[in-house]
Formats: C-alpha cells, sequence, structure tokens
C-alpha cells in the first residue's frame, strides 16, 4: 500500500478503528501478561525460600 501523507497512514484506508484497536489490545495482553509473569516469578521465589529456610 502506498499512503500519500501521515494522515492517510494513520487512517489506514478507513480501517484505523479495527487494525490500531487491534494493536492496542494486543498490547495491553503483552503488558498484563509480563506484569503476572513477574508476580508469578517473585511469589515462586518467595515460597523456594521459605521451603529451604525451614529445613535445617
Amino acid at each position: 500500500m502506498n499512503w500519500g501523507s501521515p494522515a492517510e497512514f494513520f487512517a489506514m484506508g478507513g480501517y484505523a478503528f479495527y487494525v490500531w484497536g487491534s494493536f492496542g489490545v494486543c498490547m495491553i495482553a503483552v503488558v498484563i501478561e509480563t506484569i503476572l509473569l513477574f508476580r508469578r516469578r517473585t511469589n515462586l521465589l518467595l515460597q523456594l525460600k521459605s521451603e529451604s529456610s525451614g529445613n535445617p
């Protein structure tokens, strides 16, 4: 595709809502998954640390 101006690019031929909405939803999903991954890792490390410190 060839766009004559930045406004035409961002309009995406009339499908801007769907195109940019898809990018937005995907980005939100990636950010949420990253946050949840770090939380799971932190909880797992704390759990492993508490289990290992409980053993003499």
